[in-house]
């Protein structure tokens, strides 16, 4: 039987599992035993049992449930909404004005929570009311909100590119210094689109009443300090090497602990909501690696990787067209399953292809994210848009064709690191160097 024959038919498996309803790391399993007993000659309980276990107990994935703890904390302090008052004085005259908060705010807290779902829930929570009841459009608001908050994805400490790290075997402080200057580039695509429309229609802009003297908006700066403090803390010691990403991990949570009860309004009570809600949240995440890294090991017997990039090879691809090609692939999947879903089902197939045409892995990683934001904001399955749906109340149809515009500025996301891989590569030489 051909290779491509037998990975139609396991792809096909996998689609009968998911549609049945099954955990996805329930199928991913389920897909690894049909795999090896198949299509490859190997001991099937051996091989999970020696699977799970060595994968259960790396240290890279430790630093996973601590910064999902750290964006729980943060999610249920209030540091994000004194992010919205020292934000809001200093973009009254900016072109857009309110609607930068989103922005700013999704970049910010992106930065110390590493979750998209946080950051829409915990910007949109605070910006949504103020800024309907300033008079902003509906559509701006919430299509700055979904756009924006994708940059809990790549922005570090990013939960997904920790679960590339892992699967992949890339150095996670790597990974999250070649994040930083692509969410910078992307915070400016998203700020220079809400200016480019504030200045076509600027009466779609309400007008700010109050005027703010520069006294006063260095006074609102001050509550920017906890969270900056944060973002210093864990961001600067790994760039410095100072620490790993798992003890800045420990060390974010620390001081977000420390910061959430001095700000105020945060119990004990919410302390253990936020540890419950990590935990649930780190398990269920940890399961699907697990069910990832069976799958991988399975298809390695296969052979079937290893083939298809010989394939891919074979057929002189340029590395332009595979990509163009995995961007398509990828958003479609988006579409469907959530981005670490995405991520841990596809690696160990695709990584071989695109090693096979030259691509460098950590610039993979950045690009594969960039895409994996995109199925944040594409329905059925886009949890940004379930999340902002949950806070408004709005039809989801509406949120996704808010966020239109900013699907538009991903891909030319991707078009620019792609023509630009030193976007993504810099930074990393830099440290190694």
């Amino acid at each position: 039987m051909s290779d491509p024959l037998i990975f139609s038919i396991l792809l096909g498996v996998l689609m009968v599992l998911l549609a049945a309803g099954l955990w996805v790391a329930v199928a991913l399993i389920a897909l690894a035993l049909v795999a090896l007993v198949f299509f490859a000659n190997a001991p099937q309980g051996l091989v999970l049992a020696t699977t799970l276990w060595g994968h259960s107990h790396s240290w890279s994935l430790a630093s996973l449930p601590l910064f999902i703890l750290m964006g729980e904390i943060l999610l249920r302090s209030r540091l994000s909404g004194d992010m919205f008052s020292g934000l809001a004085p200093w973009l009254g005259r900016v072109p857009g004005r309110l609607l930068h908060v989103n922005v700013l705010g999704c970049a910010i807290f992106a930065a110390v929570s590493g979750s998209s779902a946080a950051t829409a829930a915990t910007i949109g929570r605070m910006s949504v009311p103020e800024l309907t009841e300033r008079g902003y459009p509906e559509k701006l608001i919430i299509g700055t909100l979904a756009g924006s908050a994708t940059l809990g994805l790549l922005i570090p400490p990013s939960i997904i590119l920790i679960v590339y790290g892992v699967a992949t075997e890339q150095s996670i402080a790597r990974l999250f210094v070649a994040g930083v200057l692509p969410g910078v580039m992307l915070v400016a695509l998203f700020g220079g689109y809400v200016a480019l429309r504030a200045l076509i229609a600027p009466d779609d802009i309400p007008e700010e009443p109050r005027r703010f003297t520069l006294r006063q908006k260095l006074a609102a700066s001050r509550r920017l300090i906890p969270v900056m403090l944060l973002i210093i803390g864990v961001i600067g010691s790994i760039y410095t090497g100072v620490a790993s990403p798992t003890d800045a991990a420990a060390v974010g949570v620390l001081l977000a602990t420390l910061l959430a009860f001095l700000s105020g309004g945060f119990r004990w009570r919410d302390f253990f909501d936020a540890l419950l809600s990590a935990t649930r949240t780190s398990a269920m995440i940890a399961f699907i690696l697990l069910g990832a890294a069976f799958l991988a090991i399975a298809m390695g017997f296969t052979g079937i990787p290893r083939n298809l990039a010989s394939w891919i090879g074979s057929m002189g691809l340029s590395p332009a067209a595979l990509l163009c090609v995995l961007t398509v692939f990828f958003i479609i999947l988006g579409c469907f399953l959530d981005g670490i879903s995405v991520v841990v089902l596809t690696t160990s197939i695709i990584l071989p292809m695109v090693e096979a045409v030259g691509i460098d892995p950590l610039w993979f990683g950045i690009y594969l994210v960039l895409v994996v934001e995109m199925s944040q904001i594409t329905p059925p399955v886009g949890f940004n848009l379930f999340v902002i749906q949950g806070l408004t109340g709005i039809d989801i149809l509406r949120v996704a064709k808010a966020a239109l515009p900013f699907f538009g500025l991903l891909l030319l996301g991707v078009l620019l690191i792609s023509l630009f891989p030193q976007i993504v590569t810099f930074l990393p030489q830099a440290m190694a160097g």
